[in-house]
């Protein structure tokens, strides 16, 4: 019920912000007597794609927090907790960033995340069930990933190629939708009731394929991420953590090899899958980091 009340308050907002804005533009009218105005038309899409993006994006620490239940560790309490707070303080000013909140997730899964709309605030958290399983070694190396990606800006790269993947497949839907209404359906004023069943249609379709873009880049900053666990902690511990994981992932019920849409869970082992899948399988990972790269 939650992760359905945060989608529909993200979706709401992303309407509100785009309804102003398009109004403020006077670009809400592509559908002209002549035709498409592609010049509106293009207009129209981006300020709803990048709004859809950049609003999940300013968001996504708020909706992290709740969808996932984490607990910020405003004042630690335990030694592991005064432990984890100083782990991610030291590797946020080995990579120059600024402190990120840190805090911990009540998951049995190994797993971990980061996220935040730019370096000076971020989150980073662990599940309870990592903390509980991994040796401090491996945690700070799973720590020192997870920074690496608010490092290397990933959440934001990552939010901007949304954008532009959400414009385009609303472009040319829409497109599509005007074609089929024209040729098919015969449709001679306004559009009609064939130009909104194509466009949905062909923006699902368009949309699942260019999900496969936005998967290919999240499995290259997945390697990025990894060259920065073994840079700020230790190549070994980064690689003993993987195996770690992969160890997990073997266990029947221990974790599902399923997409997830944080942490460094396991890829997909079907190979039509891997296309889709937002993290490699961990054996490329365990021996690109063995290989040295």
């Amino acid at each position: 019920m939650l992760r359905v009340g945060l989608f529909l308050l993200t979706n709401l907002a992303v309407l509100a912000v785009a309804g102003v804005t398009l109004n403020l533009l006077g670009v809400g009218r592509f559908l002209t007597a002549e035709g498409l105005d592609l010049g509106s038309l293009l207009a129209f899409c981006a300020v709803f794609g990048f709004s859809g993006a950049l609003v999940s994006l300013f968001l996504s620490k708020w909706m992290a927090k709740m969808s996932a239940r984490v607990q910020v560790i405003d004042n630690p309490r335990t030694p592991d907790e005064r432990w984890l707070v100083e782990t991610v303080r030291e590797l946020a000013t080995k990579a120059n960033i600024g402190m990120p909140e840190v805090g911990i997730f009540p998951a049995e899964q190994s797993n971990a995340f980061a996220t935040g709309w730019n370096k000076n605030a971020s989150l980073v958290a662990v599940s309870a069930g990592m903390m509980r399983r991994f040796n401090k070694n491996e945690i700070r190396a799973v720590l020192a990933h997870e920074v690496g990606h608010v490092a290397n800006g990933d959440m934001v790269t990552l939010a901007l190629i949304q954008g532009v993947i959400n414009t385009f497949v609303m472009f040319f839907a829409r497109i599509i939708g005007y074609a089929v209404d024209k040729a098919v359906f015969k449709t001679e004023r306004s559009p009609g009731i064939g130009f909104y069943i194509t466009t949905i249609v062909a923006e699902i379709a368009l949309g699942f394929l260019a999900s496969m873009i936005v998967a290919w880049f999240s499995r290259r900053r997945e390697f990025r991420a990894d060259h920065a666990g073994a840079t700020l902690a230790d190549r070994q511990s980064m690689i003993s953590a993987l195996r770690r994981l992969k160890a997990e992932t073997e266990v029947p019920n221990q974790m599902p090899d399923t997409l997830v849409a944080f942490g460094i869970a396991s890829g997909a082992s079907n190979k039509i899958m891997q296309l889709f899948a937002t993290h490699p399988p961990l054996d490329v990972r365990i021996a690109t980091l063995e290989a040295g790269r």
